[in-house]
């Protein structure tokens, strides 16, 4: 097999078009869609689908991407450590990391990789959503309580659990009556189920307000408005000083924080280093690290 074929065809793969490919390379486009055209001749094989205006890879298209370009990036970075000499950790690394823990602790965890590592450049992308790591071009996610996904490998490095709080002005509900509560979007949940020492509790609501963020429930708990459901990592402070006070841990599973990166990818420096920089931040991935962490 022709290794610059190869070479071409992830380039290619990477950006999404040919165009997009030869610009960001600096070559000609005819060029590296005769590579492309050879490199599917040799195997036999179609590796695109090629619309007027999309090019998108076929089964097989992925499948050779996933794992040459893991191949042809571990080759890349080896022969750069090579010529400089050492195991420097260095080039882009792209992470995708949840909306709060990106809020409350990504800032401070980022700016101190890069510290140790003034050759990577870090790239972090904050969203919810499940992203495609391959066609997304993404090195690392981070995500909460994942489902199991074949294509990936993971670790957790963090846990947590979520907590009914209130503010101390606020009467904590006795006898059935409901008490004001601020929800997680459109929520219309009536009743929390929590454990407190006495042993299980229903807490009956009354949703007042929707919130997208976490932080912004934090915030309108503390002022009094409704009690909310929130991670103890967010509120241990608030609880230790007497800002918030706790009405029982809820009885749902805990939350949980992966890494995650694919299966068939060769570890690169980059990653590894950041898994490093994870675990010196949260050595026992307790929610009180978490805390502790954030108001460092």
């Amino acid at each position: 097999m022709d290794l610059l074929a190869l070479a071409d065809f992830t380039l290619v793969a990477r950006h999404g078009g040919f165009g997009k490919a030869a610009r960001a390379a600096g070559r000609p486009k005819a060029t590296l869609s005769r590579r492309v055209a050879e490199l599917e001749a040799s195997l036999n094989l179609r590796l695109f689908e090629r619309g007027a205006r999309v090019l998108k890879l076929t089964e097989e298209g992925r499948a050779l991407f996933e794992r040459a370009g893991a191949l042809l990036t571990e080759l890349e970075e080896t022969a750069a450590a090579i010529a400089s000499g050492g195991d420097r950790v260095r080039g882009r690394l792209r992470i995708s990391a949840p909306l709060l823990f990106s809020q409350i602790a990504m800032g401070k965890l980022a700016a101190g990789f890069v510290l140790k590592h003034p050759e990577v450049r870090l790239e972090v992308t904050t969203e919810d959503r499940t992203v495609d790591m391959i066609e997304e071009g993404f090195d690392l996610v981070i995500r909460v309580n994942p489902d199991p996904d074949e294509g990936l490998v993971g670790r957790a490095f963090l846990h947590d659990r979520l907590v009914v709080v209130a503010s101390p002005d606020l009467a904590r509900p006795t006898d059935g009556m409901t008490v004001p509560a601020v929800l997680r979007g459109g929520s219309d949940r009536t009743a929390w189920m929590v454990r407190t020492p006495a042993g299980r509790e229903t807490i009956e609501v009354e949703p007042i307000l929707g919130l997208s963020s976490l932080v912004m429930i934090r915030d309108a708990v503390r002022a009094g408005v409704g009690a909310g459901r929130l991670p103890v990592s967010l509120v241990s402070h608030d609880l230790a000083a007497g800002r918030l006070i706790h009405w029982g841990d809820v009885d749902a599973p805990d939350i949980v924080l992966w890494t995650l990166y694919p299966t068939r990818r060769l570890l690169s420096a980059r990653v590894s280093a950041f898994l490093n920089h994870l675990k010196q931040a949260f050595p026992d991935g307790t929610p009180d690290e978490l805390a502790s962490f954030i108001a460092g």
